[in-house]
């Protein structure tokens, strides 16, 4: 991807870059041949019906899934994929896949904060004891973090007591806490009550318009179209259509994506 810079044009860095990529669950096939790149500074939305395989995509880039086929390289470095005896699709090399997983910062549809730690507790939990950094650096980046998200007064709180848009902030937190590459970004307002979902959209549009690289599955078809470099549309596990905004909410070429796109607009 090429970007000017006082007029002349950079190469920008590849982050993400997925081929032919297939995933099955025993006999059902989700993903059939997907392929995605997203350089440096890129927000790629993925859309498309719930069971079209989008969530699937997100998980296998960060090995949650392993996929049965295809390739996967983050920021660079190639992840070594194989099979077990019994044909089982496995990463070779866990060290890797601990690697690759610090480089990525993920947001899932529920939460998932430690219910026993603080609000500061789970954003720093996981630089000082999985990178080793010292808690004290670690601690200023938190709270940095959490005054960004809007949070910094709850620091000593435990999830608990927050609100559900409040424990998605501290997430993102958490999330950007291990300085990602890339972050991920996985329904992250579909269990959200509807008068919360903006306040996550707003820390989520903030950090692109830093030029964070992300990667987001959403429902949220308007904050997709502002947001994003690129859309991808999503169809029965293979991506039916891709372009920017404009070109697939206002003049989609498959069919299948423009239902979809009308279905939202007459929605609304």
């Amino acid at each position: 991807m090429l970007a000017p810079v006082n007029g002349s044009r950079v190469e920008m860095a590849e982050r993400v870059r997925i081929e032919n990529l297939h995933k099955s669950f025993g006999d059902l096939e989700v993903l059939k041949g997907v392929s995605l790149t997203a350089h440096e500074g890129e927000v790629i939305s993925l859309i498309g019906a719930s069971g079209s395989g989008k969530s699937t995509l997100l998980r296998c880039i960060n090995l949650l899934e392993i996929p049965s086929q295809g390739k996967i390289v983050v920021d660079g470095e190639q992840i070594q994929l194989g099979v077990d005896r019994k044909g089982r699709p496995v990463a070779r090399d866990p060290r890797q896949v601990e690697r690759i997983r610090t480089r990525l910062g993920m947001v899932f549809q529920s939460f998932n904060l430690w219910a026993h730690r603080t609000v500061l507790e789970n954003v720093i939990e996981m630089p000082v004891h999985v990178l080793g950094e010292a808690r004290t650096e670690v601690v200023a980046r938190a709270e940095h973090l959490l005054e960004r998200v809007g949070l910094a007064d709850k620091r000593d709180i435990y999830p608990a007591f927050l609100s559900g848009g409040q424990q998605q902030r501290v997430a993102i937190a958490r999330a950007l806490s291990m300085q990602p590459k890339v972050m991920l970004f996985d329904e992250p307002t579909s269990a959200l009550d509807p008068e919360r979902v903006g306040e996550v959209l707003k820390v989520i549009r903030d950090l692109a318009c830093e030029g964070r690289t992300m990667i987001l599955v959403t429902h949220e078809m308007d904050f997709a179209r502002d947001v994003s470099s690129k859309i991808m549309f999503l169809h029965q596990g293979r991506v039916e259509e891709s372009g920017a905004p404009a070109e697939v909410f206002d003049a989609p070429q498959s069919e299948r994506c423009r239902q979809f796109v009308t279905a939202h607009k007459q929605r609304h």
